[in-house]
């Protein structure tokens, strides 16, 4: 066994490999940039190595400085991670060659299944059912276009070394793919140095289903069941369960055994998975081999009770695995919420900044540990409060992981522990997702791959989401005001006549965008240690167990415990709960009167600038001054996060001033141009 190893990756699954590695006695070193000199990884790693200035293509994507600092250190062995280097075949040869283990697959292993082109046609030939296609590299959008209609639209365009949702686009219509070509090659050329792309049919109503496979050195390979991984947005992954709500045992089988036959036709020796696009008749189709580890691993490990990390290293030891497909249990559900550094309610585009607060629920499950009985919560993540989101890098904030009993258990799990999940100061998936846990489809099971867009069509928003029991969140915010204003009459201090006065009949003020004012009586009154609240002639008891400072609070409504995050913004309250969001302000009777008079500030008109959404980097600036632009086209295009993010025209207009130019970096709201 190794006595040390060299992680070439950064962020939470740094940190996870590191958990399994102190748990095997091993000694870690961390790689890092400039910008990752504070980072989490390299806190807990036993050393740490300076690769590189902040970009990752001069620091985690350089191959010699990595190999190098294996060298300096003595690290016996280099853990990829996903994503960076983790599926780059040369650098598993330079590695192998450097007389240091690849905690992977070999590199011919990387180089059969990296390749999607030449994988489809292994797979066909190992027997596994593939997806009709043009599997050869395509070279102009003419040509592309000319493709997808032999195909027949829908049609996916997928470049050849892509992954993770970048470098694929679904066209359907000609002008979707002549565009989508162009922009799949750009973005596989600048974030895998590979800008071949192909063309296959888009299976309508799909479910992404995959299998998590392990192989050892010494011809024995297994299957350890199935992921679920159908809720994508933009074709990334937002939540992924094990077991499938939807595949059947004989299904299951037969997948299962096609991705060992193929993980044995490539003498596959590491952990990996094959991806499958699943019709509603359960009919499946091969799609890719990812040759590394998941970033969905977790639901797989809860499950089956194995350490997939551990695994790997042992394989890459040399060791036989210790069981056969009939040892592989089964038990339970898991389910895996990927928590993103992104602002749901501005189209999801990229937040970075500093974590003002970081609050993850409690947990009672860990990284590289056994399950508890009866399972519980675990997060998987590479940040800590007060420290920095770069731009540099992907979004990923954390990974929360639940494990129930059955699915409905895990589901519930996932909502409470959303519910109590804390990100400040700069935004997060968070709400998004506590509402597509909430979602009826959702709990039903009944969603594919087109989920998200389907229910969502408009994007999310306040407004997306209505909670099933809108009187929950008014009370929450009258009973919190009530006890905001106990707090203030204990103060000491308080001039004689002026004492902060405490009622129990009291006004929820809530406005809309237009201005428009609900006013909604209310009364609350403490009854022990809880109290009762009355609106639209039903009474209420609510109990809280948390202090007013704490952002996520736990309590009773109505006898059954909830979990809630309540936030005072000004002179009112932000009160979130399974998706929905309500910011109600709370008056006495003639307070409310007095309110009701004073002048709504509507918000600026922003319809004649454009507005840098995000920060980034402008990579791309499509017009010029006095340019007539029509509604639809392209504006600019800004990279953030390693994915590029075009600004399209939302009306026509004539374009009268520019004011960034390519290769600046824009902060947030940063006037870009303005129109007449």
């Amino acid at each position: 066994m190794f006595k040390k190893i060299l992680i070439a990756n950064r962020g939470e699954i740094a940190c996870r490999v590191i958990k399994t590695a102190r748990r095997m006695g091993i000694k870690t070193v961390a790689v890092y940039s400039e910008a990752d000199k504070d980072a989490r990884h390299v806190e807990l790693a036993d050393e740490a190595v300076l690769i590189g200035p902040a970009p990752s293509r001069e620091s985690y994507l350089v191959q010699d400085r990595i190999i190098e600092a294996c060298r300096q250190t003595g690290a016996e062995a280099v853990h990829p991670g996903y994503g960076f280097l983790s599926e780059n075949a040369e650098f598993s040869r330079r590695v192998e060659e450097a007389g240091i283990v690849f905690i992977g697959p070999k590199h011919a292993s990387i180089g059969a299944m990296g390749d999607k082109i030449a994988s489809k046609a292994l797979a066909a030939k190992a027997g596994v059912s593939t997806i009709p296609g043009w599997n050869d590299a395509i070279e102009t959008p003419e040509r592309a276009v000319e493709i997808a209609k032999d195909i027949g639209y829908p049609v996916m365009i997928k470049a050849s070394a892509g992954g993770g949702g970048k470098g694929l686009r679904v066209a359907w219509n000609d002008k979707e793919a002549f565009e989508g070509f162009s922009s799949c090659r750009n973005e596989a050329r600048n974030s895998f140095g590979d800008d071949r792309v192909f063309i296959e049919k888009f299976v309508e109503e799909p479910r992404h289903i995959e299998i998590q496979v392990l192989g050892d050195a010494h011809g024995n390979c297994v299957y350890l069941w199935e992921r679920e991984c159908s809720i994508q947005r933009r074709h990334q992954k937002v939540i992924e369960e094990a077991p499938s709500p939807f595949l059947d045992d004989k299904v299951r089988k037969a997948m299962g055994e096609q991705a060992v036959a193929l993980a044995k036709a490539v003498d596959y020796q590491s952990a990996g998975t094959v991806e499958f696009v699943v019709g509603k008749d359960k009919s499946f189709f091969f799609l890719e081999m990812n040759t590394r580890l998941q970033v969905e691993h977790p639901v797989t490990e809860c499950i089956t009770g194995l350490d997939l990390v551990e695994q790997m290293i042992r394989v890459a030891a040399g060791e036989k695995l210790a069981f056969k497909q009939k040892d592989i249990k089964r038990e339970g559900w898991a389910i895996e919420c990927r928590i993103n550094a992104e602002d749901p309610f501005r189209n999801f585009l990229p937040s970075t900044g500093r974590l003002v607060k970081y609050r993850p629920p409690a947990q009672n499950m860990e990284a590289s540990q056994p399950v508890p009985p009866g399972g519980g919560v675990r997060v998987d993540t590479g940040v800590y409060e007060g420290g920095e989101i770069p731009m540099h890098y992907d979004s990923m904030i954390a990974k929360l992981i639940v494990h129930g009993r059955d699915r409905n258990e895990a589901i519930a799990r996932m909502r409470e522990a959303l519910n109590g999940f804390v990100i400040r100061g700069i935004s997060s998936n968070v709400p998004f997702q506590a509402a597509l846990l909430a979602h009826p489809r959702f709990t039903a099971g009944d969603f594919n791959t087109g989920f998200i867009a389907e229910q969502y069509p408009k994007g999310f928003s306040t407004t997306s989401v209505a909670h099933d029991q809108p009187s929950f969140l008014l009370a929450l915010a009258a009973v919190s005001h009530r006890r905001s204003r106990e707090r203030a009459a204990t103060l000491t201090g308080q001039r004689r006549h002026r004492e902060v006065r405490i009622r129990e009949d009291l006004v929820v003020v809530l406005t809309d965008a237009a201005g428009l004012r609900d006013h909604i009586p209310i009364s609350v009154r403490p009854q022990g240690s809880m109290f009762e609240v009355s609106i639209a002639g039903l009474t209420h008891e609510v109990a809280f167990e948390d202090n007013l400072r704490d952002i996520a609070v736990h309590g009773t409504f109505d006898g059954q415990p909830f979990c809630a995050q309540i936030e005072r913004s000004g002179l009112g309250y932000r009160i979130s709960h399974n998706g929905a969001s309500l910011f109600a302000r709370v008056f006495s009777p003639r307070h409310a009167e007095l309110e009701a008079l004073m002048p709504f500030k509507a918000p600026p008109d922003l319809s004649k600038v454009l507005l840098s959404p995000m920060p980034g980097l402008l990579v791309d600036v499509a017009v010029q001054v006095g340019q007539t632009v029509r509604a639809g086209e392209k504006l600019a295009a800004i990279e953030a996060m390693k994915m590029e993010n075009i600004l399209f025209a939302t009306q026509d207009c004539v374009v009268s001033e520019v004011l960034a130019g390519k290769g600046d970096s824009l902060a947030v709201d940063q006037v870009i141009m303005r129109f007449q």
